[in-house]
């Protein structure tokens, strides 16, 4: 069974820095990619940034020069400077393995102006 499970939201002022995790039940290698997406109140849940098994990594307009994705042993990371007010979503981190995805439950970022 593999589970997904985000930490490290809370409420921050705009400008200020936030640091997500996520924990995976197995080694994050195991999975084809890993990626963080995010739903604002009222809209689709959205692409923030994926990084593949082999590190490649592709980062939505919208995050590209502030928030950073990396990964160590069974987590995935995501560091998010310089927030706005409109990068205030639930942020959901997701696996693909063998063609299925996992998802966690998400994290709440709040981001006050």
């Amino acid at each position: 069974q593999v589970q997904l499970v985000e930490s490290g939201g809370g409420l921050v002022q705009a400008g200020g820095s936030l640091t997500l995790s996520c924990a995976a039940s197995v080694s994050i290698l195991r999975f084809d990619a890993m990626g963080w997406y995010r739903q604002a109140p009222g809209k689709q849940r959205d692409l923030v940034v994926t990084i593949t098994s082999g590190g490649q990594t592709y980062y939505s307009d919208s995050v590209k020069g502030r928030f950073t994705i990396s990964r160590s042993g069974a987590k995935v990371y995501l560091q998010m400077n310089s927030l706005k007010p409109e990068d205030t979503a639930v942020y959901y981190c997701k696996g693909r393995r063998g063609g299925v995805d996992y998802w966690g439950k998400g994290t709440l970022v709040t981001v006050s102006s």
